[in-house]
């Protein structure tokens, strides 16, 4: 079974209310379980709600070998994205990515961002953006957008401020700019529903490949933490009672 809590830190044991409970699938590990619940459901709804994909369009996944960016790659795909670019830091992550389904992976720096996404997408403006990083990234991903594209920030691991975006900067091509949050969502709908009974069955098909990372005791929890910190992880992360 799958439950959620919404505040608060770790524990072995919690009590979880019966909205927020979710069979797991046969053959759907527990990693893989927690990955889709959180991770999933984030990347779920960064298409599908505010994104808004649309068969054929171009998406950019920034952290692209993370817990969110690794099943966003994925469902990209999976929802008809006509071409899937990925930003990691490191050869390594955007060798996972490729490995994927992501049909070009690039460095996520913001120093030439716009060229080398413009470059993975043969010179072309793409129209969605996943970011969970900002600062710099954010600002530079506007400069990457065509026509109606949609950045949706997710984050900002980086610890950095964007700067300020002016209207006139969005209207000039129609540019959205959303954000999204998946804890007050799961607050009022509850954990459970149609996206995520759809997540459960593609992981269940191995349509979709919950990426789980490194496993750490309850007790070592700092350590995960500062692994994130120091982005020396991949994929999802587990801590175990």
């Amino acid at each position: 079974m799958l439950g959620h809590v919404r505040q608060g830190g770790y524990a072995a044991k919690t009590v979880v209310a019966d909205r927020d409970l979710v069979a797991v699938p046969q053959g759907v590990s527990a990693g893989e379980a927690l990955a889709v619940l959180v991770q999933g459901l984030t990347a779920w709804h960064l298409l599908r709600s505010v994104a808004r994909i649309r068969p054929g369009e171009s998406v950019v996944v920034h952290a692209a070998a993370g817990g969110t960016g690794s099943l966003a790659v994925q469902l990209a795909r999976e929802f008809g994205a006509g071409r899937v670019i990925a930003t990691a830091s490191s050869d390594e992550k955007r060798a996972v990515a490729l490995e994927l389904g992501a049909d070009a992976a690039i460095d996520g720096d913001a120093d030439g961002y716009k060229e080398r996404v413009l470059d993975a997408h043969h010179g072309r403006p793409v129209d969605i953006i996943l970011d969970a990083i900002g600062g710099p990234v954010l600002d530079s991903a506007l400069d990457a957008l065509g026509y109606l594209g949609r950045l949706v920030t997710y984050g900002a691991s980086s610890r950095q401020t964007a700067t300020a975006i002016a209207p006139s900067r969005l209207a000039v091509d129609s540019i959205t700019v959303a954000g999204f949050w998946l804890i007050p969502l799961i607050a009022r709908n509850g954990a459970g529903g149609a996206a995520l009974e759809e997540l459960l069955d593609l992981t269940a098909r191995r349509r979709l490949r919950p990426l789980v990372g490194a496993e750490y005791d309850l007790a070592h929890a700092r350590d995960a933490h500062e692994d994130l910190l120091g982005r020396r992880t991949k994929g999802k992360l587990i801590l175990r009672p």
